[in-house]
């Protein structure tokens, strides 16, 4: 079976991303990291598994069998990138426990919203059932994308109001997420544009992932620093604010969503923002 030089370079980066993930799990064991990132470590698992699944097509030819392999492959990456989303919010809101509880409905709901967004374009698309299962695949890799690069900008402008290091595990992990996800979006929005440079915009987000890999590595070695106790500081931050009037709101059962309905729902949250801003005001 004859290999072309774009295969090589394909294989090349998928064993060394495979050996580069693998040294991060040793690394997310020793430094005892597993129980604070239990998602990231699952997830850089199936990237391992998935890197050696993929050569397979390379070695034997079952490139037509393989292609559902590659599906089921993406769908179980995107899901847990979708929760790795999810682990780094909450890892970054720690000091913050009733907006950790509203990201955590914000996320229920987002996947939700996800699963009927790519459900709908499958029926949608008319043409046949691999076509269909592709279109919607894409529709959720593309989506899972453009939250990690909002997740990226939303630690850029929050950085310092949250009290992170750009050294800390969770930024770094995002920052190689948000990285990746961005080049990979606009590679295939060029791949349409471009297409005599097809091959470099198949090839770049995999070496970009390779690189992010690596910066894991280097980043979960390395002792993170101290994070800052904004909640002990004079200033009294929009985050804290919000805390407060959500923890209030949440111990007088104003917003028993659940229970009382969108009705209620509503004019709970008004109430929950005019606390804010009277706090704002007065302070």
């Amino acid at each position: 079976m004859h290999i072309c030089l774009t295969q090589w370079i394909f294989i090349a980066i998928a064993v060394a991303a495979g050996g580069v993930q693998a040294y991060t799990l040793r690394i997310l064991n020793r430094g005892k990291l597993q129980s604070e990132f239990p998602i990231f470590f699952r997830y850089s698992c199936l990237c391992i598994a998935a890197y050696a699944i993929s050569l397979i097509p390379f070695i034997f030819s079952t490139s037509q069998q393989f292609r559902y392999v590659y599906w089921v492959l993406t769908v179980m990456t995107m899901v847990f990138e979708f929760a790795v989303l999810y682990e780094l919010l909450v890892n970054a809101l720690k000091p913050y426990s009733a907006l950790i509880d509203l990201g955590k409905m914000l996320f229920r709901w987002a996947a939700v919203f996800l699963v009927l967004a790519a459900l709908l374009t499958a029926f949608a698309t008319a043409s046949t059932g691999s076509d269909k299962f592709n279109a919607a695949t894409e529709l959720l890799q593309r989506t899972v994308r453009l939250m990690q690069c909002g997740l990226l900008l939303l630690f850029f402008g929050l950085e310092k109001r949250l009290g992170l290091s750009w050294r800390t595990h969770t930024m770094s992990i995002s920052l190689g997420l948000g990285i990746y996800a961005a080049v990979d979006l606009i590679c295939t929005y060029m791949m349409g544009r471009v297409p005599a440079l097809n091959t470099t915009f198949e090839i770049l987000p995999n070496a970009v992932y390779l690189a992010a890999a690596a910066f894991w590595a280097y980043s979960l070695a390395k002792p993170e620093p101290a994070r800052a106790n904004v909640l002990d500081s004079p200033r009294r931050l929009i985050f804290q604010r919000w805390n407060e009037a959500l923890l209030t709101h949440s111990v007088r059962g104003e917003m028993a969503f659940a229970s009382a309905g969108m009705e209620s729902f509503l004019p709970g949250v008004e109430q929950t923002v005019e606390r804010v801003l009277a706090r704002k005001i007065i302070q």
